[in-house]
């Protein structure tokens, strides 16, 4: 067994003063858990903020604000040590969903009054009893979607409130053997391999099968959205992504870690590449964009079965030199 118990049970209290806190008192909460010089990588608008007090102001604040009566419904908890610091540093991660009423406006999008759920996964870097460093990405994308103001076009995927995991056991609470963590690890390090460069000189859907289920699902992001099985990936995502860009940098992560059957990463940014044209119905920039992105997984034996993917979209097109936020916007008004 490996034992991540302090860090994990110091990041569920911190979730239970931070969920419990108003509006308002969030800096107070996350005072008791994190470092002074704490420092916090947001999805875009939000980027990269420093200490409790500047988190608290500009992100939880306002989100309570507008999400009433919020609630965290998490889908995966793990914690593991980090491969991209020679395994010397522990991070605990959660995904799930924040949901509320959406009752305000926030970040200019239009509240509904309606149970509204905001996808997020967060990775949090523990030392020393404290949160040192955290990245929280979003999907504010289907946010605007859930309120009518879907700034992108038609999507190769499926429009959905993501599901967790199809076994529901994403939630590792307990100790876990560490052979099944290296597996997951080994396992995800193998399809980076395979996948990062583009370069494998196999037929795309032979390469995906070499560290994918056939029937994997792939939980994309609003503006791309979700596909099922390796075939109907490679048509609705991955086929169309690769065409559309050139040029892709090595891949460089900031965390990449598992525990169990669980793993993921992220990275700022993951890497950057050159947009011909095509992607999410856009014209061609022939401009470099970078990507931040969480992919969290589940193996199932010796490949992957699922993969929730985080990208901050609102970031990647503002290198574009497209503004997501003020379409949704003028599509509110």
């Amino acid at each position: 067994m490996v034992d991540f118990q302090p860090e994990k049970n110091l990041i569920l209290r911190y979730y239970r003063a931070l969920d419990s806190a108003h509006p308002g008192g969030d800096s107070e909460a996350m005072t008791e858990f994190v470092t002074r010089d704490f420092r916090w990588k947001g999805y875009a608008p939000f980027g990269e903020l420093q200490g409790p007090r500047e988190v608290g102001d500009r992100f939880w604040g306002p989100l309570k604000s507008s999400f009433r009566r919020m609630q965290r419904r998490q889908d995966v908890f793990f914690a593991g040590k980090n491969q991209m610091d020679d395994f010397q540093s522990i991070w605990v991660v959660s995904m799930g969903h924040l949901m509320g009423l959406f009752d305000e406006t926030w970040l200019g999008i239009r509240p509904t009054r309606k149970l509204s759920m905001l996808r997020y996964c967060e990775f949090n870097r523990v030392a020393d009893g404290r949160i040192t460093e955290a990245a929280m990405f979003f999907d504010i994308p289907h946010l605007m979607a859930q309120a009518g103001q879907d700034p992108f076009g038609p999507q190769t995927g499926a429009f959905l409130v993501h599901a967790g995991p199809m076994p529901h056991s994403g939630l590792l609470f307990d100790p876990q053997q560490a052979e099944e963590g290296e597996k997951t690890l080994a396992t995800i390090n193998a399809m980076i391999g395979d996948l990062g460069q583009w370069k494998s000189g196999l037929p795309l859907e032979d390469e995906l099968a070499r560290t994918w289920h056939d029937d994997m699902v792939w939980w994309g992001p609003h503006g791309i959205g979700a596909t099922y099985t390796i075939q109907r990936y490679a048509k609705q995502h991955s086929g169309p992504f690769r065409a559309a860009f050139a040029d892709r940098s090595s891949t460089g992560h900031v965390a990449r870690l598992a525990e169990g059957n669980f793993g993921g990463f992220f990275g700022w940014p993951n890497f950057t590449a050159r947009h011909l044209g095509g992607f999410m119905g856009m014209p061609a920039t022939r401009g470099p964009g970078e990507f931040r992105v969480i992919d969290i997984y589940r193996r199932d034996g010796d490949k992957l079965a699922e993969n929730w993917v985080f990208i901050d979209l609102l970031h990647f097109w503002q290198t574009q030199g497209v503004d997501i936020l003020a379409r949704a916007t003028e599509i509110g008004k």
